[in-house]
């Protein structure tokens, strides 16, 4: 195991360094100047030539790339050119926004789609089957901007003062300032002493809200994520159940199922024991890829519900001819990526014994 896992990650060296150079490259040949996407009217010539100075982009192009990549080596990803605030602290501030929202929406795909897709693949052809794949189907077809206006507007506005009532926006309850959980710990005394990491983990909402026991502070960030995360987690519900519906079928006609019955088992045994476990390979190859997707941004989905995530920071560097922030943006959802696939193998491993990591 530790083998493999060494070897994934001495294999995922030239996959990054080839992402950087890819992205590095494209960003060079977008038309338009930082400068003036910045600056707007401001941007003089000699104003432009001193912010061009300033950040290095007057160097040769691969002279930059070999100082990105040597800071990238050293742990710094570089001043935004629109925020002119570290790219780490940015990602710091926004990932967990975004990573929330996706580990919100992935709980919920799973919690439903798997059972729907064991429930279609067990009653086959039955009213419940037909059912439950036109609601997949729908999942499917239904645009997530659409799907988050209607849920805003049916929760926030039609229901409104009502107990079904949901928040149409935001994160958190307007005017709420939770404590971060260093200093209810007493780790730091002033919000300024905490470190990048510190201020990554209390960006959670719901993790700080645990950590501090916070439950008034809990309540409220979950309250706030469920219409988000039931917008951005339909598309992947659906694909789960389909493609789970569709393993099951496949394992409840081999041979080792049948052997099973005949052994007398009970059903559930038979079903959730033998052939639900060796048909989940491909469903958790679905589930690494979705949340891989979701974890890069989900750009109308913040935007419609008023995260400020990973998705929205991407479209305002792209917009700004930011390159440092897009390609530190571009780099660490690689990096889970990677990450995310590195796990999935390893969940191979122990949901099917045949294969052999080694």
């Amino acid at each position: 195991m530790s083998a493999f896992l060494i070897r994934r990650i001495v294999l995922a060296i030239p996959v990054l360094f080839g992402i950087l150079l890819v992205t590095f490259t494209l960003n060079r040949l977008i038309p338009g100047d930082p400068c003036r996407a910045v600056l707007g009217e401001r941007a003089t010539d000699q104003v432009c030539d001193a912010y061009l100075a300033r950040y290095g982009l007057n160097e040769p192009v691969p002279v930059q790339f070999m100082y990105y990549v040597r800071n990238i080596a050293q742990g710094d990803l570089g001043t935004s050119l629109r925020f002119s605030r570290s790219v780490t602290e940015l990602l710091a501030e926004r990932l967990p926004v975004t990573m929330e929202l996706a580990a919100s929406a992935l709980i919920i795909a799973v919690i439903a789609g798997i059972p729907m897709g064991v429930i279609s693949a067990y009653r086959r052809n039955s009213s419940i089957d037909v059912g439950t794949m036109i609601f997949a189907n729908v999942g499917v077809s239904m645009p997530v901007f659409w799907l988050g206006l209607m849920l805003a507007f049916l929760f926030g506005v039609i229901l409104k003062d009502t107990p079904l009532a949901l928040p149409p926006s935001g994160r958190l309850t307007a005017g709420s300032s939770p404590e971060p959980f260093y200093l209810v710990w007493g780790l730091v005394s002033e919000a300024g002493e905490a470190s990048t990491f510190m201020r990554f983990i209390a960006g959670f909402n719901v993790l700080n809200a645990i950590l501090t026991l916070n439950t008034q502070l809990l309540i409220d960030a979950m309250r706030h994520l469920i219409l988000p995360a039931v917008a951005v987690g339909t598309i992947p519900l659906a694909i789960i159940a389909r493609m789970t519906r569709s393993s099951l079928l496949d394992a409840l006609g081999q041979d080792y199922t049948r052997t099973a019955r005949a052994k007398g088992l009970r059903e559930v045994t038979v079903v959730i024991g033998h052939a639900v476990r060796n048909s989940l390979l491909p469903v958790v190859t679905i589930i690494g890829l979705s949340f891989g997707g979701l974890v890069s941004g989900a750009v109308l989905t913040e935007t419609i519900f008023g995260f400020t995530g990973i998705g929205r920071t991407l479209f305002d560097g792209i917009t700004a001819r930011d390159y440092t922030l897009v390609q530190g943006v571009t780099l660490v959802t690689a990096v889970a990526f990677v990450v995310i696939n590195l796990i999935v193998d390893v969940l191979y491993g122990y949901l099917d014994p045949r294969i052999r990591l080694s």
